[in-house]
Formats: structure tokens, C-alpha cells, sequence
């Protein structure tokens, strides 16, 4: 088996690089990885329905969809993520117990009472601090999971706070869980670097075949070129989001003003405005203009530059209707 400490905290490098691993190695693999604050989303949800728009523009956190399952999870530097990627044919390739087992191992070795729970999270008295998915390709698949070791809470739970009256959509929705740090557990003070030096030193101890391996420069660029091709791209993140609908009211100084709209595969299909606020112009032309661009802010900012948007709204801002559209 192939051991990768990770280095990079770019979250959409590091996605990227999971999937490379997976279609591209032949070996087995275990990495360690961390991400700068990001939120990953599962393969089939609607990411503007788990995420709060207005907390991630503002504190600039990445927004990256990934290949394999499950729910929304948020990651920052003190989350600590995990990857096995590995061949075979039996129906253990899905067996999430048997993945996260080691994780479990160590944790318990530290005097704390971790343990598999559910389908697919690692828990500690009731919290949860490891949330897992798995993605199948051909032969192989990939098992990838958090370990919330000294992770900024308040951020975890803003950054994943939603409105559930905005989107009403069939898309896989996250199911809220109590959630701790591993860091909260401890007896003795250890460092997140310590607990990833012991744990990739049991995962080696586990593996006799196991050597650690640095990615050449081939690998890293074409790693980079998934990155900037797919795991970089709205079209990835967003428009692949199921078929939803929107709707939201914002109070402003010209009155009130509500957006509903229709979006397929991240394009606005239709726009219909509604408030008490005063205009000068028909708003027709508005929802005309916002119709077939992409539910994103900067082509929403492109469709309305051409308007005195005081002719239609009067005094509410253009930041206020971009307000009334996340």
C-alpha cells in the first residue's frame, strides 16, 4: 500500500486528487490530507440548498463538489481527512466499518471511546466527529472520511446553516448531527500533527506492504489539470446540482422584495418577482433578463448592468436584489 501525507490544503486540488488516485494508480493507497475552509458536498445534492451563501462569500470559503456520495461537510485546517483507495472484487470494498476501523483503533488507544455507529459516522458519546462516503470506479473504490480533531465549530455550523424554506428540490439532503472535536477528548494534550504522525504509523504498522510515496511531477500536473478543469469550475460545483426551485423575501428600504425562481442544471428556466416596492418600469423585463443565465452571483451582476435598476426597484440596490437570489 501506497502512504501520502498530503501536503497541499487546496480544497480543490485535493479533491481532484482523490479522484486521480482512483483512476490512476494501480496500487492500493491511504492519504492524509487537510483542506483550507471548504465546503464538500455529495455527488447528487443541491449545493446552494446545504450551504449558507451570505457566511461563505463572506468568510471566502471554498465550495467543492466531490465524486462520491453522502452529505455536505465542512473542513478547515483543523479537520484532519482520510482516503483509502483500494482493488478488489467482494462486497467488502463497501464495508464502511471495516475502512474506518483503524481510524477507530487510535483513537480508542488514546483512552477515548470512539466508535462506528449508523451507516457511516464514527462517533464519541453520542457526537459525531467522522463522516464517511465511498465512490465505486470499475474495480476499485475510494473511501474517504473527516476526522474533526480542533475544528472551528461556529464555522462548521454557519457555514452549513440553510434557510429550508429557499429550495424546495429531490436533491440528497444532510441530516444534522451533534458533532466534537477529538481534541475535547483527550487526557493529555497532542497535537494535530502528532495524531496524524500515530495514525499513519498504525496504518503502516497494519499493512506490511505498505510504503510511503511522493506524487512525481506528472502526477501533480495532472492532478492540476482535473483541478482546474473540472473541481474549479461552476459548472462542476454548481450546475450539477439537481433540478430545484427558489424562493426568498428580503426587506428593504424601497419595500419588500421576493425572488422565485426555477433552475435546471444551474440555469434559471424562469423568474417571477413579487414585493410592495414601487417601479417606474415594467419588471418584466428584469425576469426577461435573468432568464437562461446561470443561478450564479457575477452572471446575475452581468444580466443586470445594462439597467437603472432605480427605474424598476425603487431605492433597493442591485446588492439587495443579489440578497434576495442566495
Amino acid at each position: 500500500m501506497l502512504c501520502i501525507y498530503h501536503e497541499s490544503t487546496d480544497p480543490y486540488f485535493n479533491i481532484a486528487t482523490d479522484e486521480y488516485i482512483l483512476k490512476n494508480l494501480e496500487e492500493d493507497c491511504f492519504m492524509l490530507w487537510r483542506n483550507d475552509n471548504a465546503i464538500i458536498v455529495g455527488k447528487y445534492q443541491n449545493t446552494l440548498s446545504e450551504i449558507n451563501y451570505d457566511y461563505v462569500k463572506e468568510h471566502n470559503i471554498a465550495v467543492v463538489r466531490r465524486i462520491s456520495g453522502g452529505g455536505a461537510v465542512y473542513h478547515d485546517l483543523g479537520n484532519l481527512n482520510f482516503s483509502f483507495t483500494k482493488s478488489g472484487r467482494d462486497s467488502s470494498l463497501t464495508d464502511f466499518k471495516k475502512f474506518t476501523q483503524p481510524i477507530v483503533d487510535v483513537i480508542q488507544r488514546l483512552g477515548i471511546d470512539a466508535r462506528f455507529e449508523g451507516k457511516n459516522d464514527l462517533m464519541i458519546d453520542g457526537k459525531k466527529f467522522s463522516g464517511n462516503a465511498a465512490h465505486i470506479y470499475k474495480n476499485r473504490i475510494l473511501h474517504h472520511g473527516t476526522i474533526l480533531y480542533a475544528s472551528e465549530m461556529r464555522n462548521v455550523s454557519e457555514a452549513l446553516r440553510i434557510n429550508p424554506v429557499k429550495y424546495t428540490d429531490k436533491a440528497v439532503k444532510s441530516v444534522p448531527k451533534r458533532v466534537t472535536n477529538i481534541s475535547e477528548h483527550l487526557k493529555s494534550p497532542l497535537t494535530l500533527d502528532e495524531f496524524t504522525k500515530i495514525l499513519m504509523d498504525y496504518v503502516i504498522s497494519i499493512y506490511p506492504d505498505s510504503k510511503m510515496y511522493q506524487f512525481t511531477d506528472e502526477d501533480r500536473r495532472k492532478i492540476q489539470q482535473l483541478r482546474d478543469e473540472k473541481y474549479a469550475t461552476h459548472q462542476w460545483n454548481y450546475g450539477t446540482s439537481p433540478d430545484y426551485n427558489f424562493k426568498k423575501a428580503v426587506r428593504t428600504k424601497g419595500g419588500l422584495l421576493e425572488m422565485n425562481l426555477d433552475v435546471s442544471k444551474g440555469v434559471i428556466e424562469q423568474v417571477k418577482i413579487f414585493g410592495d416596492f414601487f417601479s417606474e418600469r415594467g419588471i418584466e423585463e428584469i425576469e426577461q433578463a435573468l432568464t437562461g443565465i446561470h443561478h450564479e452571483e457575477s452572471a446575475i451582476r452581468t444580466a443586470l448592468s445594462p439597467f437603472e435598476i432605480n427605474k424598476y426597484f425603487s431605492n433597493i440596490e442591485v446588492d439587495e436584489i443579489i440578497e434576495a437570489m442566495f
